[in-house]
């Protein structure tokens, strides 16, 4: 791939992905609720708590689907959650009110260093667009996307027109 391509893939990967700026900040002051038809642990940072059987994690417009997950802590605080499903399904509305859907088959959120890697069938979607690859890494803090390449297969991205009321309409 030449430089410029490389380049303009690079563009259209920023342009695709919410930037931290966009994540709904108010989600965090709210109060995270678990439902889940098992958990096992402590909550404290001497293991992580594994939940499964139909995990549910909401906090504010954040809504959480898996089969099982496993949340760290650091501190006292939640520090890293890994979701595993078939697929692991995460949705929020972003500070602009648009929702975000993310899915895979793993969903592996660091809060430290704000980082979500997905992997196995990895699909984002927003209304400005969709990316899907085997691996995706989104940095929350840059707004950096990192997708494919070596063994992660390719990526396929769509990107909607800013403003679709001005493409123009099919006729058949």
């Amino acid at each position: 791939m030449s430089p410029r391509a490389a380049s303009a893939l690079l563009v259209l990967a920023l342009a695709l992905a919410p930037s931290a700026a966009d994540a709904r900040k108010s989600d965090r002051d709210k109060p995270m609720d678990i439902d889940a038809g098992h958990q096992q642990g402590v909550l404290d940072d001497s293991a992580p708590t594994v939940l499964s059987q139909g995990v549910i994690i909401t906090q504010g417009t954040l809504d959480i689907r898996a089969d099982r997950s496993e949340i760290h802590s650091r501190n006292g605080d939640i520090s890293r959650a890994v979701l595993t499903g078939s697929p692991a399904v995460m949705r929020q509305e972003l500070d602009d009110g648009s929702p975000m859907t993310a899915r895979a088959r793993k969903i592996d959120y660091d809060m430290g260093t704000e980082v979500v890697v997905l992997t196995g069938d990895a699909f984002v979607e927003q209304p400005r667009g969709s990316m899907k690859s085997e691996r995706i890494v989104y940095n929350m803090q840059t707004g950096q996307v990192e997708s494919g390449g070596n063994n992660a297969g390719r990526v396929q991205m769509r990107i909607q027109p800013r403003n679709r009321s001005q493409t123009p309409q099919d006729d058949g």
